[in-house]
């Protein structure tokens, strides 16, 4: 919100949440409906028909420019700032759509008050062009003085400081004001359109076609890296005074009281109150190159939806845990063609930077899914794929690559073990995260534990975890015969504390992956679950507890982060990706993948050290 938020500065349909969209359906209704029931072909409205077929177009335009502008400033190309972007910040822009909907019900209101006016013809070549040169003409001049007044004291706290607590902006930025301060934008902008109307231009390829270039230059100069390049100017020198570029807004959200235009610098010019290092930052963005990281962290998609969850996938979805919702089942046309392009694209591609000190942090996805990982026939060029982030994040200079989810299962990290074996010329080294998640399974046990229950895949997270329990005296109960001879057989020493029994009475059950719901109805009641696999168990006890899966709370100096890792809470990492922060910080020379670990007592000591810090327990199920 604004600092002294003003009169009309909450939204109308502020509490209504996603239920928001319903304002527009007895607009869609009536339309449609008018549509296909008149019979004169004249009086056929097919500008109101389109009306929600353009609000969905505008949605996507967004939401392209969203994950556009993320990829770019993640790459680092052309990058303007480098300040971060806070969850405060996603939090404060989720209501970007809130003025796509108020578009939505002006035009449908003005279409129903004003009907043989918004009768328009489907195309005018000159009533195109007399509202975009209304736009350049006097829209442009009266925003200009508009903003410069927003800027004065009185209405800058009331209003315009909630747009500009923004210092950082992204195409989600552009449109996210108080409601008043929105209503006196459309009055302005509204002012080509209704005038087109009036003197019998009006066009529907003109009125769209505007609100296009409107929403297209909004989202370009909200990005964060530049845009425009140099030979645009060049060819055409007037150009700079007719559309502004990226860096010219960012410097308006930098500075404060210069570059007050929309889209038109002219006037800036023409007042004088261009700021002087308009030029300058144009041209160091422009020739800032991709970043290279320090440490990449190696992730890859689970359900079909979580492209959704990504940090270029929806914000408000990406700033919360994963978790399924209803309304992504109307997505399934996006989502199925996600998963063939997905299928197709061959290649990790960047989700996300950060920064932790002085390191430089990139996520990279590998474009599979579970179901993927789980296929036999698909080991073989996921393995490859793996292999290939490995090359590429070493000629970019990376020092570590972790390997995140299903990456570092045995069939992937054993692989990986192997091709670092094959090709020794590789300076990167791959973590991951084993001894840390070691580490933070042994942490989150209450103290006075003297014996846990193991479930689950025995892996060789399990082993390691097994014979550090072992070593500390703790008796490990398991129930398969198979697996107690798989733990023996990893070390006969565990045989002093490994026992081999049908008891399901423990009260800490460390459990990975394939416990069952049969096996937690056996738990006693107020049994503490601890998972040391990959994904977490599904909760059905309401009346146990269940940590996390491996991960700690991220320091202050982890920055820029704005999205969840996966279903973890805000700010917390999961171990694999805190182990090869820890490893690049401390510049240890080893790799931790396949049947090796290193040590967990001094990667524990060293996440310490460096801010990271243990999670509570979950409280019990509701």
């Amino acid at each position: 919100m604004a600092s002294k938020p003003g009169i009309l500065s909450d939204w109308p349909w502020q509490s209504m949440g996603n239920f928001k969209y319903g304002l527009l359906v007895p607009g869609v209704i009536y339309s449609t409906y008018s549509f296909i029931t008149c019979k004169a072909e004249n009086e056929r409205n097919l500008f109101m028909f389109l009306i929600f077929p353009f609000l969905v177009f505008r949605l996507v335009h967004y939401q392209l420019w969203i994950s556009y502008s993320r990829y770019r400033t993640a790459k680092g190309n052309n990058r303007i700032l480098d300040k971060s972007i806070d969850f405060d910040q996603v939090d404060r822009e989720r209501s970007w759509d809130d003025q796509i909907i108020l578009n939505g019900i002006l035009f449908y209101g003005a279409g129903v008050v004003l009907k043989d006016q918004f009768n328009m013809p489907f195309f005018k070549a000159d009533g195109t062009l007399i509202i975009l040169l209304l736009h350049w003409g006097p829209a442009e001049f009266l925003y200009y003085w508009l903003h410069r007044a927003l800027h004065h004291h009185y209405l800058y706290a009331c209003y315009h400081s909630h747009h500009h607590s923004s210092i950082v902006t992204e195409p989600n930025t552009s449109f996210v004001h108080p409601f008043a301060e929105v209503l006196s934008y459309y009055g302005l902008l509204l002012i080509p359109t209704l005038t087109s109307v009036y003197i019998g231009k009006a066009n529907i390829v003109g009125v769209f076609t505007y609100v296009t270039v409107i929403d297209f230059l909004n989202n370009m100069g909200h990005c964060n890296f530049e845009f425009i390049p140099k030979w645009a100017f060049t060819i055409f020198p007037p150009l700079k005074y007719i559309v502004y570029t990226p860096s010219f807004h960012s410097l308006h959200h930098t500075q404060f009281r210069t570059n007050y235009s929309l889209f038109c610098p002219l006037y800036d010019y023409v007042y004088g109150t261009v700021d002087k290092s308009t030029d300058s930052v144009y041209e160091t963005a422009l020739k800032r190159e991709a970043e290279s990281p320090d440490v990449v962290h190696l992730t890859h998609l689970t359900t079909p939806d979580s492209i959704y969850h990504l940090p270029l996938g929806f914000p408000s979805l990406s700033s919360k845990p994963q978790a399924s919702k209803w309304y992504l089942l109307f997505m399934w046309p996006v989502t199925l063609w996600s998963v063939l392009l997905t299928w197709i694209f061959g290649h990790a591609f960047i989700s996300e930077r950060n920064t932790f000190k002085k390191l430089k942090l990139q996520t990279w996805v590998i474009p599979k899914y579970n179901m993927q990982y789980f296929s036999k026939w698909q080991r073989e060029t996921i393995n490859k794929l793996i292999g290939e982030a490995i090359q590429d994040a070493d000629k970019k200079g990376a020092k570590v690559l972790s390997l995140g989810l299903l990456n570092q299962h045995e069939e992937f990290s054993g692989n990986v073990e192997l091709y670092i074996k094959k090709n020794p010329q590789l300076k990167i080294k791959v973590v991951d995260g084993s001894s840390l998640a070691a580490a933070i399974v042994l942490d989150s046990m209450p103290k006075e534990t003297a014996q846990v229950l193991l479930r689950g895949r025995i892996s060789k997270d399990a082993c390691f975890l097994v014979q550090s329990l072992s070593q500390k005296g703790i008796k490990v109960v398991t129930s398969q015969e198979d697996e107690y001879k798989k733990l023996l057989k990893f070390d006969k020493k565990l045989e002093s504390n490994l026992v081999l029994s049908k008891r399901y009475d423990v009260k800490v059950w460390l459990v990975g992956d394939g416990l069952t719901d049969k096996e937690q109805s056996k738990a006693p009641k107020g049994t503490l679950f601890i998972p040391f696999s990959t994904f977490p168990p599904k909760k059905v006890r309401k009346d146990c507890y269940y940590h996390t899966t491996p991960a700690m709370e991220a320091p202050k100096s982890l920055e820029n982060m704005h999205s969840c890792e996966d279903w973890l809470m805000r700010r917390v990492t999961s171990a694999s990706r805190v182990a090869g922060i820890i490893h690049a910080s401390e510049g240890w020379d080893v790799n931790e993948c396949g049947g090796t670990i290193f040590s967990i007592e001094k990667v524990w000591k060293a996440s310490l050290e460096h801010g990271f810090r243990p999670l509570t327990c979950q409280s019990p199920l509701n």
